[in-house]
């Protein structure tokens, strides 16, 4: 089976988080993503410890799709440097990594599920 994995990344707000989501599962470069609960950030920018408040996105796709995944995010994304990480799935029910790879990519006959 092709491999997949979970891309990472944060938005500002929950409007934003939830718009990005839709898109990248409305252009299939996602099977699905999570909209997390608001978390608080800490981090160094610019030579500053700056704290944030973020909402985190798990967004399941195809590791062959990764690259596309944060060409996505960079395009859409409001922040000058946003996060984008991907981590690589070791293991996982089956048919639902297969539910993954069928709902990315190109739209192909006989795998569209609901």
């Amino acid at each position: 089976m092709e491999p997949v994995v979970i891309v990472i990344t944060t938005l500002p707000d929950r409007a934003s988080a939830r718009t990005m989501a839709e898109a990248l599962v409305r252009e299939r470069l996602a099977a699905c993503v999570n909209v997390m609960a608001e978390c608080a950030s800490v981090y160094r920018w610019q030579g500053a410890v700056e704290t944030a408040v973020e909402v985190p996105l798990w967004i399941k796709t195809r590791a062959t799709l990764a690259t596309s995944v944060e060409q996505f995010i960079r395009s859409h994304h409001p922040y000058e440097l946003p996060e984008v990480i991907a981590l690589p799935l070791t293991a996982g029910l089956a048919p639902y990594l297969e539910w993954i790879v069928s709902q990315t990519g190109p739209l192909q006959p006989n795998l569209e599920q609901s």
